[in-house]
C-alpha cells in the first residue's frame, strides 16, 4: 500500500471513529445536572489513537471536540468551549502514545488517554464551573471547587474511563480486533 493510500484510509477512519464516538456519547449510562454523563464516547478516539499514534489521535480528539461543542451547546464562555471539548477531547488522542506497543501500549496508552482529558476538564470545573457548585453533592458539603470538580468529574470522566479502558483490553483479546489496533492489516 503507498503513503497516499495510508493517509486516505486513516482520514476515512478517522471520520468514521469521531462519528461513532459522538453516537456512544450519546448513550449514557448515567445523568448529572450540567451536562456530565457516563459513556463510552472516547473509545473510538482511543483505538484511532492507538491505531494510528500521537498526532493523528489528537487530531482526531479536536476535531470530535468541535463537533462535540457544536451537537452540545453547554457552555459558559469560550473557556468551557476550549476547557471541556476542544482540549479535553483532543487530548484522549494522548492515548496513541502505546501505538504498536501491544497489550501494556493498550493499557498504558487508554489510561493516559484518559487522564489527559480528566486533568483538562478537572482545572475547567474548578476555575469555570466551580461558581455553580452546589452547596451539597454526594451528601457532602461543598466548599472548594477544585475538591467538587474532582468528585464531579471522576464520577462522569473517571467512570467513563475506566469503562473504556476495559472495553479496550477486551477488543484488544480478540485477534481481529487486536490485527485492526497493531495495523497488521494494512500492508
Amino acid at each position: 500500500m503507498n503513503k497516499q493510500h495510508n493517509v486516505i484510509r486513516a482520514l476515512s477512519e478517522g471520520a468514521i471513529m469521531i462519528a461513532a464516538g459522538e453516537v456512544l456519547g450519546a448513550l449514557k449510562f448515567g445523568h448529572l445536572p450540567n451536562g456530565g454523563s457516563v459513556s463510552l464516547m472516547m473509545l473510538p478516539i482511543i483505538v484511532y489513537a492507538l491505531r494510528w499514534g500521537v498526532a493523528d489521535g489528537l487530531l482526531a480528539g479536536l476535531v470530535m471536540g468541535v463537533l462535540d461543542f457544536m451537537l452540545s451547546g453547554e457552555v459558559v464562555g469560550w473557556q468551557s468551549i476550549f476547557g471541556d471539548y476542544i482540549l479535553a477531547i483532543a487530548l484522549i488522542g494522548l492515548a496513541g502514545l502505546g501505538h504498536k506497543k501491544g497489550m501494556p501500549g493498550v493499557v498504558v496508552g487508554s489510561i493516559v488517554g484518559c487522564l489527559g482529558r480528566f486533568a483538562c476538564v478537572l482545572v475547567t470545573g474548578a476555575t469555570i464551573w466551580g461558581e455553580y457548585m452546589p452547596e451539597t453533592f454526594l451528601g457532602l458539603t461543598m466548599t472548594n471547587e477544585w475538591f467538587y470538580s474532582f468528585l464531579y468529574n471522576g464520577i462522569t470522566v473517571g467512570v467513563s474511563g475506566i469503562l473504556t479502558v476495559i472495553v479496550c483490553v477486551a477488543l484488544y483479546n480478540l485477534d481481529s480486533t487486536r490485527k485492526y489496533i497493531l495495523g497488521e492489516d494494512i500492508a
